[in-house]
This record gives C-alpha cells, structure tokens and sequence, in this order.
C-alpha cells in the first residue's frame, strides 16, 4: 500500500463520497496518534502536537499552512504556548475524505522536524 504522505489529495466537491469505515479501519493505521472525533455534526481527524515554546509551536503551524495551501486542503489550527491541536476534515462533504487522511500523514511528516516534548 502506498504511504499515505506520498499521495496527493484529489479535488473533492459536495457531491464526493465520504471515506468508508472499512477504509477509515485500513488508513487509520498509517495515522495512529490521531483521533477520529465528532464535531459540531462532523467527524474529524483530531491530534495535538507539543513543543518547548511558542515560537516552534507557531513555525509548525506555518509549515503546515504551507503544505496545505499547496494542497487546496485546508485544516483547522488553533496554535497556543506549547502546542498546537490540528483538525482536517473536508468542509464540502460535512465528513472525512481519503483528502483528510493525507494530509493527517503530511502533518505527521512536519512535525518530524521538531523535537516534541
């Protein structure tokens, strides 16, 4: 099976499926620190990341503000002293995507550049 932060997301719109549990159970192993949460109606892949101050916290968040603005996909960042929660899901199905779930991957991939605490 192809990595998951090896692939690029593909264009969804309101009409694409949401992702299946089988394939939610297949892909969840490639992201497991992540959780899968509902929000607001909505399920969500959830994961909060540490680091020793807020200036690392923040040069994470911009990394992957980057990465996502080159994907088209864009998650939620709250960046605080410390750390910084990360939530993807795709707005346009009100749901998770496989789109969701390579970015989890990607983020996973940043944040092997920082020392956690």
């Amino acid at each position: 099976m192809e990595q998951l932060s090896e692939k690029n997301c593909v264009a969804c719109e309101g009409n694409s499926p949401r992702i299946s549990d089988t394939e939610i159970a297949e892909l969840k192993s490639q992201i497991p620190d992540w959780e899968i949460v509902e929000e607001e109606g909505e399920a969500r892949l959830k994961r909060v990341y540490k680091f020793r101050d807020f200036m690392t916290a923040l040069t994470f968040t911009n990394k992957v503000g980057d990465k996502a603005e080159k994907a088209g996909h864009h998650p939620a960042l709250l960046t605080e002293w410390g750390k910084v929660t990360v939530s993807w899901w795709t707005h346009a199905i009100g749901g998770l995507h496989i789109n969701d779930f390579i970015m989890a991957a990607k983020t996973d991939k940043v944040a092997e550049e920082f020392v956690t605490k």
